[in-house]
């Protein structure tokens, strides 16, 4: 029997007790992992252990997916009506209101972002988007199309079948969220990876779905490494679609191993490098505050993060000297003290790489501006970080660092910008900020991105698409469009007296 974490919360924010199993959750039950090894939990406050969880295995994912197969064929798909599914989702995102605090907590304790954060946006969001989905469970049909008098022909949106979702460490439960709405809303069954650094949110949300009554079967949560149980369920030949956020480089090799395998249905959410473009009449204080939450919002791990930050050469020196003062007056520390807004980065190896970054933009002739150093004695702390004198280039401007790391430059004009903002392989998300609402829209339309903000940034809803073009990604998250990414369309033809 896989073993059960508890951990007591005494904070300033929050005190409870959370407690579940570390278990895989295949059919309905916590199990141990095949070859019964485990991996450890890293506080990233901290850098000690937290806890261990069971590791899974290919093997474990073959049993999973025929877990998967079996409730999709009996209790699952079209064997349950669309309003009993809702009924499910409803539940589940009732169960999350109850252990709302709770799923908080578990987000600070081992992502490593704010209590407050995640109170305010990443457990409220996600309990809307199940809710969301739960509204379209009973609403997944097709349509008549005439074609001749003695013909009725119609299409039909089924589910796929057994889908395979691996999700990321920056917003565990609110990917996990974006993940189960719409594949569980339109009847599929799942078999679930999340991230090896960040499980605990997801092992809660397993007794959730337990608790809501879910048919044994329809979720399976996996947890393991991205090179063995990521790697087997995009190579799985009765898996019949992979959803995927996560880097571009991983985002390909799961494309490569869905092309050499059952060609299975793909939808990627991948990186970026998105552009914060903010010319002479903007808002002064609303662009910095805005570029400030863009680039350092959840310590700059977020793949729509505003990295590139390109101000107009009449306001240039002004934006600097306030955004310089932003940034000092963020507040670096523990996740759960009430006046953090930035914790520490969520592995040993994502401060190495951040920190990397930062050092390839020194020798190639960049400058610190501000930041760009360690923060604290022990966990995974780095300073907010702004760097000017760039060239277009160097690795900060091109490559997304996933940090707390902006660039900041200057542009001169309409076609400048447009050029300089589009240069990259990216197409995630942009925003642009302008008092002239012609001047704005004309340039969100020329940039190419899935997503352009105008006068804000880093705004999400579960009813509005999200997703890239480009190198970041293919097919779109959220709302109506994320459905179609959980049906296949069966065209049928009935004869009413046509004859041969």
């Amino acid at each position: 029997m896989p073993e059960t974490f508890t951990y007591q919360f005494n904070t300033p924010v929050f005190k409870g007790e959370s407690s579940f199993s570390t278990g895989l959750f295949i059919n309905g039950e916590f199990v141990d992992g095949s070859k019964k090894t485990y991996i450890d939990v890293i506080n990233p406050s901290t850098g000690k252990v937290i806890t261990k969880i069971s590791e899974g295995t290919p093997e474990d994912i073959d049993i999973a997916v025929k877990a998967a197969h079996h409730a999709f064929d009996t209790v699952w798909g079209l064997n349950t009506p669309g309003a009993k599914r809702g009924a499910l989702l409803n539940k589940l995102a009732s169960l999350m209101e109850a252990h709302f605090d709770e799923l908080a907590a578990l987000e600070a304790l081992d992502n490593g972002k704010t209590f407050s954060w995640a109170s305010r946006a990443d457990v409220p969001s996600s309990i809307d988007t199940i809710k969301y989905y739960a509204g379209w469970a009973d609403k997944i049909h097709g349509s008549t199309i005439e074609t001749t008098e003695d013909k009725l022909v119609y299409t039909r949106h089924e589910p796929i079948g057994v889908v395979g979702q691996i999700i990321p460490w920056n917003f565990p439960l609110m990917m996990m969220a974006w993940k189960l709405g719409p594949a569980l809303a339109t009847g599929n069954t799942i078999v679930l990876k999340p991230s090896e650094f960040t499980p605990l949110t997801a092992l809660l949300m397993a007794k959730l779905i337990k608790e809501a009554g879910f048919p044994p079967g329809v979720v399976n949560i996996v947890n393991g490494y991205g090179h063995v149980v990521g790697q087997a369920i995009s190579e799985h030949m009765d898996i019949e679609k992979v959803a995927f956020t996560g880097s571009t480089l991983v985002g390909r090799k799961i494309m490569e191993a869905a092309a050499k395998t059952n060609l299975k249905k793909v939808t990627l959410e991948l990186g970026g490098k998105s552009p914060n473009v903010i010319f002479n009449d903007a808002d002064l204080d609303q662009a910095v505050s805005w570029a400030a939450h863009g680039i350092f919002w959840n310590h700059g791990q977020a793949c729509c993060a505003g990295s590139r930050i390109f101000v107009q050469e009449g306001i240039y020196d002004e934006f600097l000297k306030r955004f310089t003062e932003k940034a000092k007056s963020l507040k670096v520390g523990d996740p759960f003290a009430p006046e953090s807004y930035q914790g520490p980065q969520v592995s040993q190896v994502q401060y190495d790489r951040i920190m990397g970054y930062i050092e390839s933009g020194r020798s190639e002739g960049a400058t610190v501006h501000y930041g760009g150093h360690r923060v604290g004695e022990e966990g995974f702390f780095i300073s907010p970080t702004i760097f000017t004198n760039t060239q277009p280039d160097m690795k900060i401007v091109q490559e997304e660092i996933f940090g707390p790391v902006g660039v900041v430059i200057k542009f001169t004009d309409e076609d400048d910008i447009i050029r300089k903002a589009n240069d990259t392989v990216y197409g995630l998300a942009a925003a642009v900020f302008s008092q002239d609402i012609n001047r704005a829209l004309t340039t969100a339309h020329k940039l190419k991105a899935g997503t352009a903000w105008v006068n804000c940034v880093n705004q999400l809803h579960p009813n509005v698409p999200f997703g890239g073009v480009k190198q970041s990604g293919i097919g779109r998250e959220l709302g109506e469009y994320a459905l179609d990414n959980y049906t296949n369309i069966k065209a049928v033809h009935v004869n009413l007296g046509h004859r041969m």
